[in-house]
């Protein structure tokens, strides 16, 4: 049976290596392994870089995703943004997403939260059809971005 939870810095290691695979399979980057767990372990160091969660399954981690904050001023709360969420392939299109997506709505529900947003690949058509199928909808903004 999957059970959700908030990440401990002992998934550290199985986050950084779920990192890693995603840059890899979704735009082909070999992401350097100091710099990545600097990167995870900032966050388990200060919650307000963000938060990460994991399905588990027989004590075996399957899945991970890190939420951020936006602050809202229209709203007058945060709007908690979904990143780095990676399912291990064995397991996807098996629900878990969902699980994870129900599971992080709920604790943000509960604390207040203004809404969930994410963004997505515009190829990444399979990702855009389970997030429409779980009630969200890509219709209202365009992401726009600067990278260094």
């Amino acid at each position: 049976m999957i059970s959700i939870r908030k990440a401990t810095p002992g998934d550290a290691p199985s986050i950084i290596a779920f990192q890693q695979a995603m840059a890899m399979e979704t735009e082909g980057l070999e992401l350097r392994s100091e710099v990545i767990t600097k990167g995870v372990m900032a966050v388990f160091r200060d919650e307000n870089k963000g938060v990460y969660y994991v399905a588990e399954e027989n004590g075996t981690v399957v899945a991970s995703l890190m939420i951020t904050f936006e602050w809202s001023d229209w709203r007058n709360s945060n709007i908690w943004w979904f990143q780095s969420v990676y399912v291990i392939p064995e397991y996807r299109r098996k629900g878990v997403f969902r699980m994870m997506y129900d599971h992080v709505r709920q604790e943000g529900m509960a604390q207040g939260i203004a809404g969930l947003r994410l963004y997505v690949e515009a190829e990444n058509t399979r990702a855009q059809k389970t997030y429409e199928a779980m009630g969200m909808n890509g219709g209202h903004y365009r992401t726009f971005e600067w990278m260094a």
